[in-house]
């Protein structure tokens, strides 16, 4: 059976894809399922997107997987989102590692139960020393309290007498943002129809491309990624100039 990925170019694919996984609710309600179910197959795509961007050579791939204002979700579908990320975090590590994936983490992680933050880390050190794809989990993210941090973090620098007002740029900015090290998304994808960006990663994706489908993230599987990769090598990247 032939593949999309037969058409994709491997001397121009995006270093680093930034995917905001919508529609797991919906994709369950309109099969008539509690929103969990949706959760727990949106895991899966999230485990066949992983292996199929490791395999093909993407050195990022940075998942919005519980965002800051995911917080005011029902007690109930927070409590098992916690639960569902604990236990996959748990199961995958030796996949990863078997991968050879590196796992990362941004956001306002302190937020986090105890429980899942421990095994989050722990999953982060053993993973570590990995050297292929890096997969970045933005947990209790959103992008204005990752800016708001930063300012507040440069504030007190400046205070210190540790910088100077004029000292500051595009790149002391970057630095003091949770994505630091981690270079800005060529390719950002959002699931499920929704043309937004959602608070999610404003300072990094200044000249991302940005690629829009239909497709509820539980459904969102390899061919899915290969056509948005498809699409993003043909678009004509000028940065502004």
């Amino acid at each position: 059976m032939s593949s999309l990925k037969d058409k994709i170019d491997s001397s121009n694919l995006p270093k680093h894809i930034a995917i905001i996984m919508d529609g797991n609710g919906r994709w369950a309600a309109e099969r008539g399922f509690d929103r969990v179910i949706g959760h727990q197959h949106g895991v899966t795509s999230v485990r066949e997107i992983t292996e199929v961007a490791a395999e093909i050579g993407i050195e990022y791939l940075t998942l919005y997987t519980f965002s800051t204002e995911n917080w005011s979700r029902p007690q109930y579908e927070v409590d098992a989102l916690m639960e569902l990320l604990v236990d996959t975090i748990e199961k995958e590590t030796p996949t990863l590692n078997k991968n050879n994936i590196r796992l990362m983490a941004i956001g306002d992680i302190s937020r986090m139960p105890g429980n899942a933050e421990e095994k989050l880390k722990r999953c982060i050190h053993q993973t570590s020393k990995n050297t292929g794809l890096t997969l970045v989990l933005a947990l209790s993210y959103s992008s204005r309290w990752e800016i708001t941090n930063a300012l507040k973090n440069i504030s007190k620098e400046i205070e210190a007498g540790k910088l100077k007002t004029g000292e500051i740029n595009d790149e002391l900015i970057s630095n003091h943002l949770t994505t630091k090290g981690i270079p800005d998304p060529d390719l950002l994808i959002r699931t499920s129809g929704e043309v937004r960006i959602s608070n999610f990663l404003l300072w990094q994706i200044a000249y991302t491309e940005l690629y829009f489908t239909n497709t509820h993230w539980p459904a969102f599987r390899q061919e899915s990624f290969y056509e948005a990769i498809i699409e993003f090598q043909k678009r004509d990247r000028r940065f502004g100039k």
